[in-house]
């Protein structure tokens, strides 16, 4: 029988690869979005695209239904992926702000996930791999917001795969780094509603830092892999009989889990501080 995954977030980006990816190592890919016109984008291209709304948990529900409506109940393999960011000194992000990017990705992401897992109980084995970052590992300036939910996601995870160690369900996580994408364009408009970065007292540094990283395009990241570095780890993950509790994808990914395990904090902020 044919293998089927959920991958969401796919309107770009790493979904996007990962759903074509997927397809072409023969299995049946659910790509969904959380906007109409992409999913119908997508199955113009031949995808199953059901629709999934990380902030609405009735989208969530319904997309997984019609999921194991059309694969008769099963479900091989869920890679959470969805995500944006909100860029900005922890000090200027107001709560509401971290409420609502929490919502997309993680308590979405939870609630997929918990949604999902009677399934693979049922049919016995199953693959929940979770797209987190090298700002799962460490921390960056001017990202405290995205870094915390990928820190969250992170512990979830770690905590999950312990509880699911006796069952065939695989829990795995996936830490990309700088990977070609629209990550910084989609977060100008969540900076814009919630950061005051004209009242606040590290304007300057706004000035002559983030505002330049958002708004001017930076070139490529001499770092920066294409997404398919991503797919490439997902279908390492979910079709191999031992997978790793861990991917890494990128150089940074690499260096910062090195670097982690081998130096003190003071050390690693002093690295890490002008980023």
């Amino acid at each position: 029988m044919q293998k089927s995954i959920l991958i969401t977030g796919c309107s770009s980006g790493i979904g996007l690869d990962a759903a074509h990816g997927m397809r072409e190592r023969g299995w049946r890919v659910f790509a969904s979005c959380r906007q109409q016109h992409d999913c119908d984008r997508l199955r113009a291209k031949g995808f199953d695209s059901p629709l999934i709304d990380y902030t609405k948990t009735g989208s969530i529900s319904s997309g997984l239904s019609q999921v194991l409506e059309a694969t008769g109940g099963t479900l091989e393999a869920l890679f959470n992926n969805g995500a944006h960011g909100l860029p900005g000194a922890v000090e200027d992000v107001p709560t509401d702000g971290l409420r609502q990017i929490f919502e997309t990705n993680v308590f979405g992401w939870h609630e997929l996930t918990r949604q999902v897992i009677p399934i693979m109980r049922a049919q016995g084995h199953g693959r929940i791999v979770q797209n987190s970052s090298v700002l799962g590992l460490v921390a960056f300036p001017w990202r405290g917001a995205y870094v915390a939910t990928k820190y969250a996601i992170e512990g979830l995870t770690d905590t999950l795969r312990l509880e699911l160690r006796d069952t065939d369900i695989k829990v795995i996580l996936i830490e990309p780094g700088p990977i070609t994408s629209k990550i910084r364009e989609n977060s100008i408009p969540m900076f814009e509603r919630f950061v005051d970065w004209e009242n606040s007292a590290l304007r300057k540094k706004y000035e002559s830092s983030l505002l330049k990283r958002l708004y001017q395009s930076p070139g490529t990241d001499k770092f920066e892999l294409p997404a398919s570095a991503v797919t490439k780890k997902l279908a390492v993950a979910v079709e191999s009989k031992r997978p790793r509790a861990r991917y890494y994808v990128t150089t940074p990914t690499y260096i910062a889990g090195y670097l982690r395990r081998i130096l003190p904090t003071r050390s690693i902020d002093r690295i890490l501080s002008d980023i």
